[in-house]
């Protein structure tokens, strides 16, 4: 959940050809902080990176992406996770071609591909677990739309579209073989302070919870994004049955 609302990026524009029309370019770094909020107490809870590069020898964007767990997580609940994706994406096209992801949260780990063929539309997705090789390999396959994201590739996509309040849209995602519909709603435009300074920003707010969703809980989610040409997501919110947590901006560079 937490690398679906942060997958974020910021923007500059150059003469690539793989590059132009969209409101990010590679060299993109950022940095974020997750805090959870419940009973008036706010603690921090993980650090947040995004890296935009490309595949050599193509015209497809390679993004890195990591989630570690860190303060009051660690000490006072002896939890930690650590996220690292990668993610291969044809932005002319549309879609994501290859995610590579590794999961650790404390003792567990699980590595994973999840590869999209797009000749028969089907994801094939392999878990497997580095710490058992006698466990047999998880395995599942489904049927893909042409134009197909990933967690992270996702909110690339939405900084993509015409925003205006009152819009409504869809965006195909596949997370761990499964495949998601998810419909995005603009539901305002609001001022927000951040380390960019204060911006007015449209207020996204993408389905994501309920039955049927990618996450089957009570909860919502908001993403900010500015209202100029780099559509930079400068802030998160999901509220769920733990607590809110607020996902900010903190470093960029390019």
């Amino acid at each position: 959940m937490l690398a679906f609302v942060s997958s974020f990026g910021y923007s500059q524009t150059d003469g690539n050809s793989s590059q132009k029309g969209l409101p990010f370019t590679v060299g993109e770094k950022l940095n974020y902080e997750a805090k959870i909020s419940r009973l008036k107490l706010s603690v921090a809870i993980a650090d947040l990176s995004f890296n935009l590069g490309t595949v050599p020898d193509t015209e497809h964007f390679l993004i890195r992406t990591k989630a570690d767990s860190k303060g009051t997580l660690l000490k006072l609940f002896r939890f930690s996770f650590l996220q690292e994706f990668e993610s291969i994406v044809d932005f002319n096209g549309s879609r994501i071609l290859k995610t590579t992801k590794q999961d650790t949260q404390k003792d567990r780990v699980r590595e994973s591909v999840a590869e999209f063929d797009y000749g028969p539309k089907r994801v094939n997705y392999v878990e497997t677990d580095p710490k058992n090789t006698t466990r047999p390999p998880r395995r599942i396959a489904s049927q893909i739309e042409d134009e197909t994201y990933d967690l992270v590739s996702g909110i690339y996509a939405m900084r993509r579209l015409p925003m205006t309040v009152g819009k409504s849209f869809e965006i195909t995602i596949s997370d761990s073989g499964l495949v998601y519909t998810i419909p995005v709603r603009v539901t305002a435009r609001e001022q927000q302070k951040s380390i960019l300074g204060k911006q007015w920003c449209f207020r996204v707010e993408p389905v994501i919870f309920g039955n049927g969703r990618m996450i089957e809980q009570k909860g919502s989610m908001i993403i900010w994004f500015t209202d100029d040409d780099r559509r930079v997501p400068v802030r998160s919110q999901i509220n769920t049955i733990y607590g809110k947590i607020d996902i900010r901006l903190k470093t960029s560079s390019n």
